[in-house]
């Protein structure tokens, strides 16, 4: 089985920081676009996809701006991150995600993001 390596794709979304970060940050933000369901119980988030369950832990967060967990079932060097970036100049925001996949599996997780980031972008009106 071949290593599992970091890559980074990013989204344009036309929407506020404060607003984003909410359907980044909060599980029934989260359940509106990532997961069908999401619960928070004894510091775990649950994200439930058609009956099955996968546990995640909250990494880190920063306020409007970043959310990263880490899968309790995946490889410990491995997280998913979303980062909330700003052009300073022209205050157009991006959602850049960062997150983990083996060769064989890149393609398919980059499909997996850009079909939520589509849904995100239609619950966000953006």
């Amino acid at each position: 089985m071949s290593e599992k390596k970091k890559f980074t794709i990013e989204y344009e979304i036309k929407s506020s920081p404060k607003i984003l970060f909410s359907f980044l940050s909060e599980p029934n933000g989260l359940s509106q676009w990532f997961a069908d369901d999401v619960v928070y119980r004894d510091q775990t988030y649950i994200f439930t996809w058609d009956g099955e369950q996968q546990k995640a832990k909250m990494l880190s967060i920063k306020e409007n701006k970043l959310v990263k967990f880490r899968w309790l079932d995946d490889e410990p060097h491995c997280y998913f991150e979303m980062e909330i970036v700003q052009d300073e100049l022209t205050n157009d925001v991006a959602l850049a995600i960062t997150d983990f996949a083996t060769d064989e599996t890149r393609q398919e997780r980059e499909l997996i993001w850009d079909n939520q980031i589509q849904y995100l972008i239609s619950v966000v009106g953006a």
